[in-house]
């Protein structure tokens, strides 16, 4: 079974957080790539995970390393190969498998509600203990998906998470962290300003805010985890 899973790294700050902790302590290979230095790889055949992390950037901008990350996408896909992308990974996911990205009415930034749909509760969010979550968001973007996708998550302003294939887009944060937070609290003071946002509602108000985060970031990790399991087994071999 290969144990080597391909990460996107779009900015410095918006890097694994938890989920590097979970990778390593089951002993998988994590290939970390800066998105803006390093070249996007496009033979993938010895990776059995890809994971594209966030960033300010939008899909739209059209960047080279934006547009070479949805070729990757598309192949990875092809390949079927599992692939997870985290807010702006989700949107290159969407964007790249047909849909559209665009900026949204609202921007959500902090803790917000979410809902788990049926479909997700039988996929990357199976075992989730409540359909109801308040979960970390910083984005503003949003898109509108192929017929093809399968909404696993939602909330009263956006689509939330969803399956394209074995590609599964999320626009909220799972991966962060206490530090994480105040660090982009710091690096995107700008954004918080022009919004007039108080920092008081971005930092967790609750212990169990960043706990409860934590059990779902631990809960995805675990259904993302059996789809490289089930991709190593079933389809290494074909290539």
């Amino acid at each position: 079974m290969s144990k080597n899973i391909l990460v996107i790294q779009n900015i410095g700050c918006e890097h694994l957080g938890n989920l590097s902790r979970l990778f390593e302590s089951d002993g998988y290979n994590v290939l970390l790539l800066n998105s803006q230095k390093d070249l996007i790889p496009t033979d993938l055949i010895s990776y059995s995970g890809i994971i594209i992390l966030g960033g300010p950037v939008s899909v739209y901008d059209n960047y080279d390393y934006l547009k070479d990350q949805q070729k990757l996408i598309k192949k990875a896909v092809d390949m079927k190969i599992p692939t997870l992308g985290v807010c702006l990974g989700s949107q290159l996911i969407a964007e790249a498998m047909g849909g559209k990205v665009y900026p949204g009415n609202l921007k959500e930034i902090g803790w917000h509600d979410i809902e788990i749909t049926e479909n997700g509760s039988r996929d990357i969010f199976n075992g989730i203990a409540t359909f109801k979550n308040k979960v970390f968001q910083w984005h503003g973007d949003t898109f509108q998906l192929p017929e093809s996708a399968i909404i696993l998550a939602k909330s009263d302003t956006y689509i939330q998470a969803f399956r394209i294939n074995t590609a599964i887009g999320i626009q909220f944060h799972i991966e962060v962290n206490e530090s994480m937070i105040e660090e982009w609290i710091r690096i995107y003071s700008k954004e918080i300003m022009d919004l007039k946002l108080d920092e008081k509602n971005i930092i967790p108000q609750q212990k169990e805010q960043i706990i409860n985060l934590h059990i779902l970031c631990k809960l995805v990790y675990n259904n993302f985890k059996k789809m490289i399991y089930d991709y190593s087994h079933k389809y290494n071999q074909q290539y």
